[in-house]
C-alpha cells in the first residue's frame, strides 16, 4: 500500500526545457483517455499512443514502441490485454528498456488487484530501472457502461462468472485522477497503489443499483466459468482466448479481493466515488 503525497515538486516546475511530455498508451481506453484529458488540461503534451492515432503505439507491434517513447518524460502504461495475459512479462521488459534507453524518466503501470502473474510483469517493467509507480485497481465501475458487459446491461442482463462474490469497484475517474497525480507528482516512486472503491457490492447488488439508477430492470445471471467463455466464443472471440479470459474472471472474482482499501484517500486526499454515485451519472438520461 501507499501513503498520501503532497510534494510541492512536480513534473511541472521540476522543467527546464519547457513544457513536459508524456506518452499515454491504449490512449483511446477507458482509463486512457481520461488520463490523456486530464494531463491535457494541465498543459503537457501528450501523446496518445493507439493503432490509428496520431502517436501509432500497438501492443501487438513492437516496432511501434521505441518511436512512441522517443524523447517523452514519462508515460502511463497500459498493457492490453491485460498484465496476466501471456507474454506481458516479456512485453513489460522491453517497453521498459527502450523507456531507458530513450531517457524516459518516470512510468505509472495500471495493473490488476490479486494477480500473481501481474506481479511478475510489474517487476519485469521495474528491473528497467525507470522510475515507476504501480496502480493495482479493483474491478472498474465503468465495466458496466463501456464496453462488452455494457451491451447486456442496454438488453437488461448482466451474465458473469461472479456467483455471489462482493467486489469494491472503482471508479475509472478516481483511478484516472490517481494516475495523473503519480505522473505529475514526486513522491510515488517505487510506491504501489492499491485503488478500490468505498464499499463491497456483489454483481447482484449492483444489477438493483442500475436498475434504480435507469429506472429499468436489470437482472444479474450468474454463469459458470465454462458457460461465459462459451458465451465469449459467441461473440466472436476465439477460444483459447475466451477460455483464458473467463478463466481471469472467475479467478478475480473468488473472494480473495473481496475487501476495500484506503488507495484513493492516502493518493488524492478525499474518500473515493460510491458506485451509487456512478450509476446516477452514468444513467441519470435514463431515468
Amino acid at each position: 500500500m501507499t501513503t498520501n503525497t503532497n510534494q510541492t515538486d512536480s513534473i511541472h516546475n521540476n522543467d527546464t526545457t519547457g513544457t513536459r511530455t508524456v506518452l499515454v498508451t491504449a490512449a483511446t481506453g477507458k482509463t486512457g483517455r481520461r488520463v490523456a484529458t486530464r494531463l491535457a488540461a494541465q498543459g503537457l503534451t501528450v501523446r496518445a499512443g493507439s493503432r490509428t492515432g496520431t502517436t501509432h503505439f500497438d501492443w501487438a507491434d513492437l516496432d511501434t514502441w521505441e518511436p512512441a517513447l522517443r524523447g517523452a518524460d514519462a508515460a502511463y502504461v497500459n498493457y492490453y490485454p491485460d498484465l496476466a495475459a501471456p507474454g506481458a512479462e516479456e512485453a513489460m521488459r522491453v517497453f521498459g528498456e527502450l523507456a531507458a534507453a530513450g531517457g524516459v524518466r518516470r512510468l505509472t503501470l495500471l495493473s490488476g488487484r490479486g494477480e500473481p502473474e501481474a506481479v511478475r510483469a510489474e517487476e519485469a517493467l521495474r528491473s528497467s530501472g525507470v522510475e515507476l509507480t504501480v496502480v493495482r485497481a479493483a474491478f472498474f465501475a465503468q465495466n458496466f457502461d463501456e464496453g462488452a458487459i455494457a451491451e447486456g446491461v442496454a438488453e437488461g442482463v448482466i451474465a458473469f462468472p461472479a456467483g455471489g462474490t462482493a467486489e469494491p469497484f472503482v471508479d475509472a475517474d478516481d483511478l484516472a485522477d490517481v494516475i495523473v497525480e503519480t505522473l505529475t507528482s514526486d513522491g510515488h516512486a517505487g510506491l504501489v497503489h492499491e485503488l478500490t472503491g468505498p464499499r463491497l457490492l456483489t454483481f447482484a447488488e449492483v444489477a438493483a443499483e442500475i436498475s434504480r439508477a435507469s429506472g429499468r430492470e436489470v437482472a444479474y445471471v450468474p454463469m459458470s466459468e465454462a458457460e461465459y467463455a462459451g458465451l465469449l466464443q459467441q461473440f466472436g472471440l476465439p477460444e483459447p482466448d475466451a477460455q483464458w479470459l473467463s478463466a481471469l474472471f472467475a479467478t478475480l472474482l473468488d473472494g480473495h479481493n473481496a475487501s476495500v482499501t484506503d488507495g484513493v484517500k492516502r493518493v488524492l486526499g478525499r474518500e473515493p466515488r460510491d458506485f451509487t454515485e456512478f450509476a446516477a451519472r452514468a444513467w441519470a438520461r435514463e431515468a
